[in-house]
């Protein structure tokens, strides 16, 4: 047989490659003064492939190899190398199959297979972890407590009015599950990438706003828009990055005029606040003066109906009047007389005598009754005193 000792000796090696070292040995793998495992020396491959000969002639019946024993064999140990291909992909995994060193497909959850060691290979990025970049700042874990430290170098920024502003904030991204494969053939440093394209989107889009707004009121819109502008690079990137937030979590003035800053923020709202005071003072006043004006504007019209409506009656009464006397002069002319003295007179505590009758007729009266009687203060009048 071709793996058969060809040598005759019993206690000698066999096989093609010469005659078997030392007597240890633990096996096909193990070491022995042929070996040069145990001397320091690299492994003698002669020895190793002769030891496994030597192992598999022993289980094979007969102790020999023959072909079909040797065909069984290599039938073997072939099921074994495919069968290693089979891989497990988790729920949080994607699987990317690698062949020959390039990138043929992606699978999904549970078990898959690819071509073994050393023709292919498969890399299982986790997709649903939410890492966490910290940029103007880094947490530092300790036993008792976390602490904060300033990166200055990252936080400074320059705004467009020219002023410098101290932004700390963070960003939380994962592997893009539609793309895996970009985020890990395209870049090398993927965090650092990430941090770099964060820092220098929220440099670009502070520089376009002056610092009040990005202080005070602009830091939702800042967020948004710092996190679409990393999403639109990184996709220019084809990195596969997808970006899930943007958060703020300082936005100062510089640590040497902040005190300054912190005084005119004071005065602002000073400002503000009186502003919101006379837009509510005249919120109140103003609709109280129109008030007013229609109230007076109303009256005016209603002074103006009556009078208006009082002239109407008054000619209408005068041209009825001056109808009748028309037909009958003279009588409408008494009748005026009567009526006007009666009107003038009527009001008075005179008594009139006619002097065509000499006062005949007229008996003198005296009343003495109404003379004796107190009389009574008018309304309103002040008091005297006793009587004397």
């Amino acid at each position: 047989m071709p793996w058969s000792n060809q040598s005759g000796g019993g206690n000698n090696g066999g096989g093609p490659w010469g005659q078997r070292g030392g007597s240890g040995g633990g096996g096909p793998w193990g070491g022995g003064s042929g070996g040069g495992g145990g001397n320091g020396n690299p492994p003698d491959l002669e020895d190793i492939l002769r030891r496994s000969q030597d192992r598999l002639k022993n289980l094979l019946p007969g102790g020999n190899l023959g072909g079909r024993g040797l065909i069984l064999g290599l039938l073997a140990l072939i099921l074994l190398w495919l069968g290693s291909g089979i891989y497990f992909v988790r729920p949080n995994e994607v699987g990317l199959n690698i062949v020959f060193g390039r990138f043929v497909g992606k699978t999904g959850e549970g078990a898959n297979w690819n071509w073994p060691y050393p023709i292919g290979s498969v890399v299982k990025p986790q997709v649903t972890n939410v890492i966490t970049t910290e940029v103007g700042f880094r947490t530092v874990e300790s036993v008792r407590q976390s602490r904060q430290t300033d990166v200055i170098e990252e936080s400074l920024m320059l705004t467009g009015d020219e002023n410098i502003v101290d932004i700390d904030f963070i960003v939380q991204w994962q592997i893009d599950p539609a793309a895996p494969e970009d985020y890990i053939f395209n870049i090398q440093d993927p965090p650092g990438t990430v941090k770099a394209v964060a820092e220098s989107a929220m440099r670009e889009v502070t520089g376009k706003r002056n610092i009040q707004p990005v202080l005070t009121t602009d830091r939702g819109a800042i967020e948004t828009e710092v996190r679409q502008l990393m999403q639109d690079t990184l996709n220019g990137y084809k990195a596969g990055v997808q970006i899930r937030l943007v958060q703020l979590q300082k936005v100062d003035p510089p640590q040497q005029v902040i005190d300054a800053f912190r005084d005119v923020q004071a005065a602002r709202a000073d400002q503000e606040r009186l502003r919101n005071e006379a837009q509510t003072y005249a919120n109140r006043v103003v609709p109280e003066a129109r008030g007013r004006a229609a109230q007076l504007t109303q009256s005016a019209e209603a002074y103006k109906e009556q009078t208006v409506a009082e002239a109407r009656g008054q000619a209408s009464r005068f041209n009825a009047v001056y109808e009748q006397y028309k037909n009958a002069p003279g009588v409408t002319r008494e009748r005026l007389f009567l009526e006007t003295m009666e009107r003038v007179m009527g009001g008075t505590d005179k008594i009139i005598l006619d002097q065509n009758g000499n006062g005949q007729g007229v008996v003198p009266y005296l009343p003495l009754g109404e003379l004796q009687q107190p009389r009574r203060p008018a309304p309103g009048a002040p008091q005297q005193g006793g009587t004397r």
